[in-house]
């Protein structure tokens, strides 16, 4: 079946989809993601089906992430859109996180915000060569979600901080480091994987997909961070965006200066807030205990003059020049980080 945007089809016992919007790198619309969970539904019921596979057209980009131009537009004119979408997108991570069948994600390409959550969730997470995998919502005056409040802290020690922050993307070694993918396979061998997975008999288990995946992966490089990964735990383990930023600046080497570099660049009260819900993340007990704070965020942020200013700056003027309210780290009250804590109403159901 082909539905424009999402192309879903089967072959042999592997049910595949593919998100078709390779000129958009493949972002999601509302209608793409109300496409994908009912193809999921239908192929967790469909006996014949023993594996599900996702996967991105086009050879730039697995997921670049929700359609932000599309959530400003809606944010803009009030439709309630853009808080459906989040609510759907939502419960199809958690669904995804838990489901019952092997789910093979191939991370090929820009991986990033949304596609994150369409993949870092699955039992079976593959990257490549061409993966730049990041969530980079601080640089646009938002916060990761799709459960990445949930993945990152449960990164080896304050990796998943330095992802949350810095918005930085990384590659296929540094995705694997992060516990965000689990093997690597070359791009040009991805077409033998959709053909093994198709071959394998109905009722398959993960251990029999798992003997695919490793038969055709490769090593991965080295991860940058693992390689600095004492900076990052000496100056990431405050929970106060101040004293990271502090500490930064007292690190020799590149690396930490260009992190902090780059963390001024984004926008402080994302900042702030994004630290604050990584932390509350670390303290949860379930993907979506951290889903149902991260909707309340998402709620409070169509209101959020750093919202509209960050997606004018990157994808409408496209000037890269965004203007933050307030500009300083310091300015950011905690009456206003308190502000986006707020229970979404009503809660998330999954």
């Amino acid at each position: 079946m082909q539905d424009g945007e999402v192309i879903i089809e089967r072959r042999g016992t592997a049910g595949v989809i593919r998100l078709n919007r390779p000129r958009a790198l493949n972002s999601l619309t509302l209608p793409m993601i109300r496409t994908i969970t009912a193809t999921l539904h239908d192929f967790a019921r469909d006996p014949e089906v023993a594996s599900v596979v996702m996967m991105g057209e086009g050879e730039r980009g697995f997921c670049a992430g929700g359609d932000i131009r599309v959530l400003h537009e809606s944010a803009r004119a009030g439709d309630g859109l853009a808080a459906s979408f989040w609510r759907e997108e939502f419960r199809l991570n958690h669904m995804i996180a838990f489901y019952p069948k092997p789910y093979v994600a191939l991370m090929d390409g820009i991986t990033m915000g949304g596609g994150v959550g369409l993949s870092s969730h699955g039992r079976h997470r593959i990257v490549t060569e061409r993966t730049r995998l990041a969530m980079p919502e601080t640089g646009i005056g938002y916060v990761p979600d799709v459960g990445a409040t949930w993945l990152l802290p449960r990164a080896p020690g304050e990796a998943g901080t330095w992802l949350g922050l810095t918005g930085l993307d990384i590659g296929a070694a540094d995705a694997i480091h992060a516990g965000l993918a689990d093997l690597q396979i070359a791009s040009s061998r991805l077409g033998e994987v959709t053909d093994a997975l198709s071959s394998l008999p109905r009722g398959s288990s993960s251990s029999d997909v798992d003997a695919v995946l490793q038969a055709l992966s490769e090593p991965q490089g080295e991860s940058r961070l693992r390689q600095n990964a004492a900076v990052i735990d000496r100056a990431f383990r405050f929970d106060s965006v101040e004293e990271i930023l502090a500490a930064l600046a007292g690190e020799e080497g590149e690396f930490a200066a260009e992190t902090r570099r780059v963390m001024l660049t984004r926008s402080p009260t994302s900042l702030k807030l994004a630290l604050r819900l990584l932390r509350a993340g670390r303290r949860s007990a379930s993907l979506a205990e951290c889903l149902g704070r991260e909707l309340g965020a998402c709620l409070q942020m169509l209101d959020n003059p750093d919202f509209f200013e960050g997606i004018r700056a990157a994808v409408i003027d496209k000037d890269r020049n965004p203007q933050w309210s307030p500009a300083p780290v310091e300015a950011v009250q905690a009456s206003t980080v308190e502000h986006f804590l707020k229970p979404a109403e009503p809660p998330l159901t999954l």
